[in-house]
C-alpha cells in the first residue's frame, strides 16, 4: 500500500466520528471567541488519535495546537469553528473543523517516516474578529513550511481569490427630547445614521467593481416619542487590496462625517477586530481529491474574504473552495448550513481531508520543501 493509501485507509478509520463532530458543531454553533464547547470537542478527538495537545494555546482561550511528528518542517492545518449570528454554520466551518481534523489524523502516523511535523491549529474567530491576525501576533505560524485549509462554497476552485476587508463600528451621538411638543431642542442621531446609510448608497457610483461596502443599523433608538440620542451601525468595507481598501475607508468615512455635520451630531468611527489582507495562493502546492478549477476574473467580483489571507502573507498557504453542491443556497444562508451535514457536506470533509493530506505527502515525497521557501 502506498503512502497515499495509507492515509486515505487511516482517514477511512475515523470519517464517520468527523461526520458526527460536524453534525455536533452544526447542532451547538459558538459564535466568535465562545466556542468552548466546540473547541473541547475537536480537541478530544484530536487528543485521541495520538496528537500531543496545547490548549489553550498562543493566549486565546479557545484556539488550540495539536501536534505529531518529532522532526521536520512543520504543516499547520487551521480549523474553524466559530459560527454566524442568527444563521449559525452557514458558512460551513463545521466541514473545515472537521476536515482539518481529518487530515491530521491521515497524515500523523506518515510523519516521522516522511520527515515532517504537522499540526491541526484551531483558529476561533474568523466570521468577526480574526483570530489568526492574534495568532500571528503570538507567533502561531512562526516557522511553519506550509499554511493549508479548505472551505466549502458552491463551487471547486483550488485558488479563490479573496478581498481585504475593515470591519467598522459607527456610533452617533445627539441628544433627547420629546418628538412631538419640543423636537427642535433635539439633536436625532437616527437621522444621523440614516443619512450615513442614504450617503454610502450614494458614494456606489465612485466605487470599482471589487469594492465592496455593507452596513446595518444596530440600534436607533427605543420609543417613538423621544428623539433617539444614539445610534449605532457596523460596517464592512472590502478592497481586492490593502491600498486600495485604504482608500475606500477614506471615502467611507467621508460618507458617516457628512451625516455628523448635517445632523449636529457626534461621530465616533471604530475599527472592530483585525483588518483581513488579500489573499496570496501558493503556486507550488498541488491539490487531489476532485477536479479542481483555476480562478477566473468574475471570481474576483463574487468572493469574500477570510483571516487566512493575513497568514498568507507569513508563510505559503492554500485556502481551496470545495462545493457542496446546495444550489441555489449560498454562504451565509441558513440552507447552506443545513446542506453541511447532508451527504455532499460529508463528502466535502472526506475530499477535503485527503486532498490537503495528499498534497503533504507529495510535498513531502519530492522534498519540495525548498520550493515553499520553507527550511528543510
Amino acid at each position: 500500500m502506498d503512502l497515499k493509501q495509507r492515509a486515505a485507509a487511516r482517514y477511512g478509520e475515523v470519517h464517520g466520528e468527523l461526520e458526527g463532530i460536524s453534525k455536533w458543531l452544526y447542532e451547538n454553533p459558538e459564535l466568535a471567541f465562545q466556542e468552548h464547547e466546540s473547541s473541547a470537542r475537536l480537541v478530544a478527538f484530536l487528543e485521541g488519535n495520538g496528537f500531543a495537545v496545547e490548549y489553550p494555546s498562543f493566549g486565546l482561550d479557545t484556539a488550540f495546537a495539536a501536534r505529531a511528528g518529532s522532526a521536520g518542517p512543520e504543516v499547520i492545518i487551521c480549523a474553524e469553528y466559530d459560527a454566524l449570528p442568527e444563521v449559525g454554520h452557514a458558512c460551513g466551518h463545521n466541514i473545515i473543523a472537521a476536515a482539518a481534523c481529518g487530515a491530521g489524523a491521515a497524515l500523523a502516523p506518515l510523519a516521522d517516516e516522511l520527515g515532517f511535523r504537522v499540526r491541526v491549529q484551531g483558529t476561533p474567530a474568523e466570521e468577526a474578529y480574526g483570530g489568526k491576525v492574534d495568532l500571528i501576533r503570538e507567533g502561531a505560524f512562526e516557522g511553519g513550511a506550509l499554511s493549508i485549509m479548505v472551505h466549502p462554497g458552491t463551487s471547486d476552485i483550488v485558488d479563490k481569490p479573496f478581498l481585504a476587508v475593515a470591519h467598522m463600528d459607527v456610533d452617533f451621538y445627539g441628544l433627547e427630547s420629546h418628538a412631538a411638543f419640543a423636537p427642535e431642542l433635539g439633536l436625532n442621531a437616527l437621522d444621523a445614521a440614516v443619512m450615513a446609510y442614504t450617503n454610502v448608497g450614494l458614494m456606489r457610483q465612485r466605487m470599482i467593481a471589487t469594492d465592496k461596502v455593507h452596513g446595518v443599523i444596530t440600534a436607533g433608538g427605543e420609543a417613538p416619542n423621544v428623539i433617539p440620542p444614539h445610534a449605532s451601525m457596523a460596517w464592512y468595507a472590502r478592497a481586492e487590496t490593502h491600498t486600495r481598501l485604504e482608500e475606500l475607508m477614506k471615502m467611507l468615512t467621508t460618507q458617516f462625517e457628512a451625516a455628523a455635520i448635517a445632523s449636529g451630531c457626534r461621530l465616533e468611527v471604530s475599527e472592530r477586530g483585525h483588518t483581513y489582507t488579500d489573499m496570496v495562493v501558493d503556486p507550488n502546492s498541488a491539490q487531489a481529491g476532485r477536479p479542481m478549477t483555476r480562478s477566473g476574473s468574475l471570481d474576483m467580483l463574487k468572493t469574500g474574504s477570510t483571516d487566512m489571507a493575513n497568514v498568507s502573507h507569513e508563510l505559503p498557504s492554500l485556502h481551496p473552495m470545495l462545493n457542496i453542491h446546495c444550489d441555489p443556497h449560498v454562504n451565509h444562508q441558513r440552507d447552506f448550513a443545513a446542506a453541511t451535514i447532508e451527504p455532499a457536506g460529508n463528502q466535502a470533509i472526506r475530499d477535503g481531508a485527503l486532498a490537503m493530506a495528499w498534497t503533504v505527502v507529495d510535498i513531502a515525497q519530492g522534498d519540495r520543501w525548498g520550493e515553499l521557501g520553507a527550511d528543510s
